[in-house]
């Protein structure tokens, strides 16, 4: 236990210190990691509405987005001092699917996290940073509230526009207006 009167002195890594850990296998395999902000953390574990939502979102954007873009689920984003794991982004289509190197903030067209337990999370730290890294839109789902939270027009660390989705309204990405979704075709709600 540290004295609350002690100073710790903390020691933040960079992407590139995370990545040749990560090829170095300094982390067991299966621990869900991701770097923010040049700490490492350790992911909440995916109960199965929230792996069942990812799974559907990646075939549904796959249907969707087949020729327009990249649909990338769970895999790390390369941020300037971060590396997080998103639940599912579309990305600019590349030759190589990204295999060269890892997409940034300048690929990502849409960002979705989805939350049950880690909502506040999310709110105050994943949005931010997706703002303060350039990304034009994010998409929050709140699982208990079968809600999505719009994030838009990055500014000063935060989005400038955000607005909740609910049940009965429609919602296109940025990327894409012409692709429009109802909430609950998103969220399977039938």
């Amino acid at each position: 236990m540290i004295a609350n009167n002690v100073q710790v002195q903390r020691r933040l890594i960079s992407v590139v210190e995370y990545d040749q850990m990560v090829q170095a296998r300094v982390f067991p395999e299966d621990d869900r990691l991701e770097l923010i902000e040049g700490e490492i953390v350790e992911m909440s574990p995916i109960g199965a509405a929230h792996a069942g939502l990812v799974t559907w979102l990646t075939r549904l954007f796959t249907e969707r987005f087949r020729e327009t873009a990249l649909v990338y689920a769970q895999n790390p984003i390369r941020l300037p001092r971060s590396e997080p794991q998103p639940d599912v982004a579309l990305l600019r289509p590349r030759p190589d699917y990204y295999t060269e190197r890892l997409p940034e903030a300048r690929d990502v067209l849409l960002l979705v996290e989805i939350a049950d337990t880690t909502l506040a999370y999310d709110r105050a730290i994943k949005l931010p940073l997706c703002a303060r890294s350039g990304i034009q839109e994010c998409w929050l789902i709140d699982l208990a509230q079968q809600t999505i939270d719009v994030c838009r027009v990055p500014a000063a660390g935060n989005y400038g526009e955000i607005r909740t989705a609910k049940v009965g309204d429609n919602l296109a990405p940025l990327a894409f207006p012409a692709t429009s979704f109802s909430i609950a075709e998103i969220l399977r709600v039938m």
